[in-house]
């Protein structure tokens, strides 16, 4: 059994939520590939080349990469499809975007942000927004994947590089073409990769107030989140939404503010070590997943506890 992992990266390494996913495929048993697309994009091969457990990267060198696009990449994997019998990818916007259209493809039943694998057809994931956890049994011959990273240690660097095989497609589709993208540029960690986030919801009001949330966060390094019902207001962009239909994290410590705690918001947060939640509100749901929950005015506390991380 042979495993094909895609590999995200960025800014020339190896994208954090892929390096803990393809820790999932060691239990898949076999030998595990990684996936890499891009031209110029050297300094992230010779990284993913020395992921621990990679015994193949397979490089495709195109600009057409460059930007991801599902049906352009789709199509290399199913051209290399008959080799493999596991196919994954991290449970991220990408993987998201990639892996429902393979699995289409190819005709089988994909298996969705997996937590665990219990056998090399047998994997457990959460349901009911990660109020119950499933346990699946695939019969497919070949079996599509996402794995939640925040389930897995990440995959160590090691000093000695796999087999680089280079591909250049002759065919690439053009039924969808990159434009462009807007990113949001913050000297803030990401999202995915923070030890610490403070996110703030429907209870911060208006977007002015998330300047209180920024203050926070620099002192302490976190990186600043959002709920879908901030989000939707227009107080803060699209990539600050955490949640189950958001970024699912797992920081150290989680600080929520004014985040009453849909159950979809805490599918995404409820693996994070601890968990501090700040509400006016004595009633909300929030606080029965808390570790530490402070009752009063976000706007009275905020301001003490960023004089208190001054001294």
């Amino acid at each position: 059994m042979t495993t094909l992992f895609f590999i995200e990266h960025a800014n020339g390494k190896v994208n954090d939520q892929s390096l803990k996913a393809i820790s999932a495929t060691k239990e898949f048993g076999g030998e595990v590939h990684g996936l890499i697309a891009g031209s110029n994009i050297e300094s992230a091969v010779e990284e993913a080349s020395k992921i621990e457990g990679l015994t193949k990267l397979i490089h495709v060198d195109n600009e057409e990469f460059n930007n991801i696009l599902a049906e352009k990449i789709t199509s290399v994997i199913l051209g290399l499809a008959d080799s493999y019998d596991f196919f994954a990818a991290a449970a991220t916007t990408t993987g998201k975007n990639i892996m429902p259209r393979l699995s289409a493809k190819l005709d089988v039943a994909q298996i969705s942000e997996i937590i665990g694998v219990e056998s090399p057809d047998t994997f457990i994931r959460t349901i009911y927004a990660g109020n119950a956890i499933a346990t699946v049994q695939s019969s497919d011959a070949k079996k599509v994947l996402t794995v939640r990273p925040t389930a897995f240690k990440a995959a160590e660097i090691s000093s000695d590089a796999c087999e680089i095989e280079k591909i250049n497609p002759d065919i690439i589709p053009t039924v969808s073409e990159y434009v462009s993208e807007e990113l949001t540029k913050s000297d803030r960690p990401e999202l995915t990769s923070a030890k610490t986030i403070i996110s703030g919801g429907r209870g911060m009001q208006n977007g002015e107030n998330f300047e209180l949330l920024d203050k926070v966060a620099a002192k302490l390094g976190a990186a600043v989140g959002a709920s879908r019902a901030a989000v939707d207001a227009g107080f803060v962009p699209n990539d600050y939404q955490v949640g189950q239909t958001g970024k699912v994290v797992a920081p150290e410590l989680y600080i929520a503010v004014g985040i009453s705690g849909a159950i979809q918001h805490i599918a995404g947060v409820n693996t994070s070590k601890k968990i501090l939640v700040i509400n006016i509100d004595a009633e909300a749901p929030f606080f029965k997943n808390a570790d530490f929950g402070i009752i009063g005015d976000a706007f009275e506390i905020i301001p003490i506890l960023i004089k208190y991380l001054r001294k």
